[in-house]
């Protein structure tokens, strides 16, 4: 486990940021951060989760970026290793996206990945 710690987890962009600045500093509770994760479903095989967290959970993996507390969830870190979280506005939508090396396809409607993990031989020579 100690070359995955070495290893940035997850990042965020100015963007992603800033949004989540702006949503926590209007909450209706306090809010230490935001936690990401990947759940099984949707045509693709897995989804990303995320939440605005309460409190850090036993297991949580904490990444400071941008000013912005990341917790990822345990069961994430070999799916989300080298992710890069955005924040994306365009005409018709905005929305959080996963710039994700690990990522192999997506689904057409965009709600589903496959993921592969990253290896711990991967790992070992980064």
């Amino acid at each position: 486990m100690g070359a995955i710690r070495s290893l940035k987890i997850m990042s965020m962009s100015d963007a992603a940021a800033e949004r989540v600045k702006a949503i926590i500093a209007n909450a209706d509770r306090p809010i230490v951060g935001v936690r990401v994760g990947v759940k099984n479903g949707g045509c693709a095989g897995m989804e990303y989760t995320m939440e605005y967290a309460e409190a850090i959970k036993p297991g949580d993996e904490v990444i400071e970026d941008n000013g912005v507390t990341i917790l990822v969830d345990p069961k994430a870190v070999l799916f989300l290793l080298g992710t890069q979280m955005d924040y994306k506005v365009d005409k018709l939508s905005a929305q959080f996206v996963f710039n994700n090396p690990n990522q192999t396809s997506a689904c057409g409607c965009g709600e589903s990945v496959a993921i592969t993990p990253a290896r711990p031989e991967q790992l070992a020579g980064a």
